[in-house]
């Protein structure tokens, strides 16, 4: 028989503490080894059907025609009963300090079937299914990128909306007299994924078959050599300026609207310049159409590896890398940072992510979040230099 002491509240000593665990579940653990001492044979159904309240916190009705110690005895196995449904619906339900516990939306302020979409379904599919949440892609393009990259900015630092953005993410806000947005005060860089480099590609006309005799040609002619870009203030626009700004040469840009157009007139002569992604001047390189001179990245393509960087051909110090990286809210908390820079770095591992990071002409990168945010200050610094020199401004 359990003593009656057990519920009494003296002496200190027997009272129900949670010495065998932490709150709930510590009274449970004792409540649970009481009843090992109760007396089958002296509980009935009678005790149990007296419960009035059926969370466990009973009154115990009829008590005057039971024993004083099968009244005790009870009570025990109903608040232990009580004890126990709380524990285990403690553990059932989810915990706010569970990250992710519900879909992530990632933003990508470019329209479906773009460069950086392709690249961010490649990760949502990848870790979906690792994180055990779904990440779901939001094409949110318009204003060259601005809309969807300040939606993210102004959305809750929770860890449950993303940007994904490439170089144009440290550029664009620097294009306009007022910044819609501060690519370093107001995002947290998670990772800086991978680059997709440009290629410094010429019509192979042009009597240059190198870096070298491409800026003296240019000095000899100031402005007779026309580079094409993807349009004003775009990445191939400014790494354009940053070649005349570090060399000290004129040459006349001549901005597209796209880039469908620029490798036609290219090949035909009606440009003499431009920087194309890898993957587009890829086939044109290898059938001699165009002429590679450098690589704007801080490294040499295995895609290309007879082609030297820029800063190796001539201009050291040189670096327009094209990346992409993943961003989230200013001040979102560090915990959940560096578990998504985590994830991620998973991602960067496996053997399908990497394929189709070749195919699509990316080299991974996979930085800590210390390292992005240095390579957004960096830019930042370089890219407003860019623009003022070269007088850039939003169309």
């Amino acid at each position: 028989m359990i003593s009656p002491s057990i519920l009494s509240p003296s002496p200190p000593t027997n009272r129900i503490t949670s010495r065998g665990g932490s709150g709930l579940l510590g009274t449970a653990k004792i409540l649970v080894a009481k009843l090992a001492q109760v007396d089958p044979s002296r509980f009935s159904t009678h005790c149990l059907a007296s419960s009035s309240r059926a969370n466990g916190y009973a009154t115990v009705a009829h008590a005057s025609t039971l024993e004083s110690g099968m009244k005790n005895d009870c009570i025990v196995i109903l608040f232990a009963c009580a004890a126990l449904q709380s524990v285990i619906c403690s553990a059932a339900a989810p915990s706010a300090d569970v990250y992710p516990n519900r879909p992530i939306r990632l933003m990508v302020p470019y329209p479906p079937g773009g460069g950086t979409d392709t690249f961010s379904r490649i990760f949502a599919r990848a870790l979906s299914e690792h994180v055990g949440q779904p990440i779901v892609v939001d094409n949110r393009s318009g204003g060259g990128t601005i809309v969807g990259t300040v939606t993210v900015a102004h959305a809750a630092p929770d860890g449950y909306t993303l940007l994904m953005n490439a170089a144009a993410f440290v550029i664009n806000p620097l294009l306009h007299a007022k910044p819609p947005y501060d690519a370093v005060r107001d995002f947290a860089p998670i990772m800086q994924i991978a680059s997709a480099p440009n290629l410094l590609v010429v019509n192979p006309a042009l009597p240059a078959r190198s870096l070298r005799e491409l800026i003296e040609l240019a000095k000899a002619k100031p402005g007779a050599i026309n580079f094409a870009s993807t349009g004003i203030g775009t990445p191939a626009h400014l790494s354009g300026e940053l070649l005349a700004t570090m060399a000290g040469i004129k040459i006349t840009h001549v901005p597209y609207r796209g880039g469908a157009s620029v490798i036609p007139d290219l090949i035909s002569g009606q440009v003499q310049m431009s920087f194309v992604s890898l993957p587009a001047a890829l086939p044109h390189v290898k059938a001699g159409r165009i002429r590679a001179l450098g690589n704007p990245s801080a490294k040499r393509s295995d895609a290309l590896p007879d082609v030297p960087t820029i800063a190796e051909a001539g201009l050291p110090g040189y670096d327009a890398s094209n990346w992409q990286g993943v961003f989230a809210p200013a001040k979102t908390p560090a915990r959940i940072i560096d578990r998504l820079n985590s994830e991620f770095r998973w991602a960067l591992s496996q053997p399908d992510v990497l394929k189709q990071l070749g195919v699509n002409g990316y080299e991974p990168i996979g930085s800590t979040p210390a390292e992005f945010v240095k390579v957004i200050q960096v830019e930042n610094v370089k890219w407003a230099n860019v623009i003022r020199t070269s007088g850039a401004r939003a169309e």
